[in-house]
């Protein structure tokens, strides 16, 4: 089975990452874009088959590792 989590700045946070990619994205002509906000992807492969307790296993580990949570939103998705 396999983990996929997507990582992103809350709302409510500034994305320095976002703003410059959005200028740069302005500058080579690219209209009509919004805003944009930069997050991460990450995959990770898991043995077991319970989906719930994988799930909780990947919480925890996004908790204390794999984002900010003070910062930052995550989604798991388990397949």
């Amino acid at each position: 089975m396999k983990a996929k989590i997507i990582v992103m700045p809350k709302r409510a946070v500034l994305d320095p990452q976002g703003k410059t990619v959005k200028h740069a994205l302005e500058s080579m002509s690219f209209t009509g874009i919004k805003d944009v906000r930069v997050g991460k992807f990450i995959e990770v492969e898991l043995t077991g088959r319970n989906k719930a307790a994988l799930k909780k296993k990947m919480d925890a580990a996004c908790h204390k590792l794999l984002s900010n949570p003070v910062i930052e939103d995550y989604e798991i998705t388990i397949r």
